[in-house]
């Protein structure tokens, strides 16, 4: 079964444990939820495909199947055009088609990426409940906060740091041990949501809680690196952090 749009999956609960090796893991009470950006808040996948169409039509490439680009995403946008244009390409002319899809993007971030059913109403329970809530993602970080103010999430977010914003990039854990002392949390109330390995590997490297979501890019890779416990909604996620209330 799929939901939205892209790659998005639904993994039936009957299966998921057994199909990731989860346990019954429940988080301790958390007090700061680090969130990654596209796939886990944001369905961006129309906007970054046709960008990166878009810079392999600038090299008179032909269009790739948005699946495809969708199956890229997670590692930063130099590794995303990287592979949108393949090995036998010089690092001149990947540089290039880097600049050009930026600025494309830039220009066209906000023609189709909306948040994921239930996330706004998500976050305004967190925000009530007084937990703080930042963005960790690889994507450059003024393009994030330009789409977290143009989505108006700017109130819910504390920090939101993007893939330049330390020299190491996720799964590096120098993004959350930062939030983590900026917000004057602990590991043991910190929880990590993402839609793949990249974010899970992060919370590990970290030592937090990790939270996988199904409706994002890549949850088949959490077959390789099972996250503490996955959920199918953005409400089923803030029940399992507040309660159901």
């Amino acid at each position: 079964m799929r939901r939205g749009t892209g790659s998005t999956v639904h993994i039936e609960r009957d299966d998921r444990l057994a199909r990731f090796g989860l346990g019954t893991v429940q988080p301790a009470p958390v007090r700061l939820v680090i969130f990654d950006l596209d796939g886990t808040l944001i369905d961006s996948s129309a906007d970054l495909a046709n960008s990166v169409n878009a810079a392999r039509a600038n090299l008179g490439l032909a269009p790739m199947e948005h699946s495809l680009v969708y199956s890229y995403v997670g590692n930063g946008a130099p590794v995303l055009i990287r592979k949108a244009l393949g090995p036998e390409y010089p690092d001149d002319v990947v540089a290039g088609a880097l600049e050009y899809f930026m600025q494309y993007y830039r220009a066209h971030m906000l023609d189709n990426t909306v948040l994921y059913p239930g996330v706004r109403d998500a976050l305004d329970r967190f925000r009530g409940e007084g937990i703080a809530m930042a963005v960790l993602t690889n994507k450059p970080v003024r393009v994030s906060q330009a789409i977290v103010d143009g989505l108006g999430l700017h109130e819910h977010f504390r920090n939101v740091y993007g893939g330049n914003s330390f020299e190491q990039k996720k799964p590096h854990p120098v993004g959350i041990e930062t939030l983590i002392a900026q917000n004057g949390a602990s590991r043991e109330r910190t929880l990590m949501v993402g839609d793949s390995s990249v974010d899970v590997q992060t919370a590990r490297n970290a030592k937090v809680t990790a939270c996988g979501v199904t409706w994002g890019f890549q949850p088949e890779t959490f077959a390789e690196h099972p996250p503490d416990f996955l959920v199918d909604t953005a409400e089923e996620l803030a029940a399992r952090v507040i309660g159901d209330g």
